[in-house]
């Protein structure tokens, strides 16, 4: 049986009042939109207070995210460090060892630059060195000391010149070549050095032992005056040592003078000067005051 036209003249009424509405809240909405948007561009911070209010209402939503974001980036980060912890190690064992080495040629260069300006300190001295070597080595095994420079017979060098270090008397020359010398070193037995203290004309020889001290004989037997410390220089006497060089400092007392250890280890000095005999130094030296009165 078909339908009444009532029953669907009903039915196309409600469907209109539906759809009539929709345009009419469409439209409602459109303008309020196009006048909240005529304020905004007008009037910018007349929101400001709902702006603040729904980001109030939505930060602990965010502050959760975040927190759940960064704690979760930190478990990550620390499992990951877990894993690579083996490899840094490594790298950073590698990388001390590399600095450590480093740190102990700094060390050296150090140590060397030190020694060479002292050199150049005693080629700037009033004594022009004969010539300045390396200390190619020292004997060590039996009671001789005997050590070996780099400079002979072509770089002038002659028996009897002395040799010394920024640090004092190492010995004198006892054989030349042409390109090298030996030296006969303080400590040898046969080396005996006319020697004074430094702070006044107590005098003495020091005489070598074999090993790496120094005899120290009192030429004026009594009273012992020496004590530990005491720093004993060349006398001048003898004519190979200028005066004034230092030689040893007194470790032990004895009866008839000291034992005294060198200043200059011929086991720690890399470079030496061999310096001109002394007893010609002061025999020009006198000889120029004569020579000035013969000429007047």
């Amino acid at each position: 049986m078909a339908p009444t036209g009532g029953r669907r003249s009903g039915y196309s009424r409600r469907a209109q009042y539906n759809i009539f509405t929709g345009y009419i809240v469409a439209g409602v909405g459109a303008l309020i939109g196009a006048i909240l948007l005529a304020l905004s561009f007008f009037q910018p911070t007349l929101f400001g207070g709902l702006r603040g209010a729904a980001n109030d209402g939505v930060s602990p939503a965010t502050e959760t995210a975040a927190t759940v974001r960064t704690g979760s980036k930190s478990f990550y980060d620390a499992l990951n460090g877990y894993y690579r912890a083996g490899s840094k190690n490594a790298a950073l064992k590698r990388e001390m060892e590399l600095a450590r080495i480093k740190l102990a040629e700094a060390d050296a260069v150090r140590q060397e630059n030190a020694r060479l300006k002292g050199l150049l300190e005693l080629q700037e001295d009033e004594v022009k060195p004969v010539a300045v070597a390396r200390l190619v080595g020292s004997s060590s095994a039996s009671t001789r000391r005997f050590a070996y420079v780099g400079a002979g017979s072509d770089d002038g060098v002659t028996v009897g010149m002395p040799v010394r270090s920024p640090r004092g008397v190492v010995g004198r020359i006892l054989e030349t070549g042409s390109d090298s010398a030996r030296v006969l070193l303080l400590t040898d037995s046969e080396s005996i050095l006319p020697v004074r203290r430094a702070k006044d004309e107590v005098v003495a020889f020091a005489e070598g032992r074999g090993d790496s001290m120094l005899r120290i004989k009192l030429i004026n037997l009594g009273i012992n005056p020496l004590k530990k410390g005491d720093m004993f220089v060349t006398s001048g006497a003898g004519g190979y040592y200028r005066p004034g060089i230092a030689v040893a400092i007194v470790a032990e007392i004895t009866d008839d003078g000291a034992l005294a250890r060198i200043v200059s280890d011929p086991a720690a000095t890399d470079y030496v000067t061999v310096e001109p005999i002394f007893e010609g130094e002061a025999v020009e030296a006198l000889a120029t005051p004569i020579e000035r009165e013969l000429t007047d």
